[in-house]
């Protein structure tokens, strides 16, 4: 199973430890799940590292929900965010900065990726909002990043099999693609099989109950925006080592 590695999405310091304890190699630490994935606070990832302490951990730098076309203010938020990661002894930061026409904004990227030096670097889901995805991915290597997490410009990694397929093909070993979005345990082992990729990136959540025996549900904290505020999804240990060992059963 070495050559394979698990990534987990966490939406707190409780999911990453979950994560931890069910075998991940790593986390990607970010709030705002609902939009994608939003830039942890401060007491975020300070915890997160304090607490885990045998598995890498990367912080997203998205300063918002929406599109990944940022302003000048927006790249400097991004700037303060990626540095706090790095004093806060983050192993890697997650981003990606698209133009206006849905391609990878070069500039935006080669100032994130100057003050990333030393650290690993994901360009992200912006990657499946792209005008064109083999010319983006050329364009991710020359710029250096790491690795690209993608699920195929589909809605999830499982139904964008053949573009990841296509991308590996094409990456080879100049860059790891991270297969991401809906994978879980019961089509892990096909995306594995059908695209050759060997990263997996998912949140293997469930949903916990809120503790709250007083509940007025008449008032919304989002406003017109209505989710239940009487649970929340939280990585479980047991997802996670399912997931694994659902792969790792495929490989016999």
């Amino acid at each position: 199973m070495s050559e394979f590695k698990f990534e987990v999405c966490a939406n707190s310091v409780e999911s990453c430890l979950a994560a931890q304890r069910g075998g991940a190699d790593r986390v990607e630490l970010c709030m705002g799940i609902p939009e994608g994935g939003t830039t942890p606070s401060y007491g975020d990832i300070l915890m997160a590292r304090r607490l885990l302490d045998n598995i890498r951990l990367h912080v997203i730098i998205r300063p918002r929900g929406g599109d990944f076309l940022y302003s000048s203010l927006e790249l400097e938020i991004m700037l303060k965010d990626l540095e706090n990661a790095r004093v806060l002894g983050a192993d890697g930061v997650v981003f990606g900065c698209l133009t206006r026409n849905g391609e990878v904004d070069i500039p935006s990227m080669k100032i994130l990726m100057d003050a990333s030096q030393g650290m690993s670097v994901t360009f992200h889901r912006a990657f499946d909002v792209c005008r064109n995805p083999i010319e983006a991915l050329e364009q991710i290597i020359d710029l250096g990043c790491d690795r690209i997490l993608t699920s195929g410009q589909q809605a999830t990694a499982e139904l964008g099999i053949p573009l990841l397929r296509q991308l590996q093909q094409q990456a080879g070993n100049r860059v790891i693609l991270m297969a991401g979005c809906g994978v879980n345990e019961n089509n892990i082992a096909k995306i594995a099989a059908e695209t050759g990729i060997h990263e997996f990136h998912f949140s293997a959540r469930e949903t916990v109950e809120s503790g709250m025996i007083y509940r007025n549900e008449n008032v919304s904290m989002g406003g017109t925006v209505r989710i239940s505020e009487f649970e929340r999804n939280v990585t479980t240990h047991a997802r996670v080592e399912a997931t694994i060992a659902s792969l790792k059963r495929s490989l016999h």
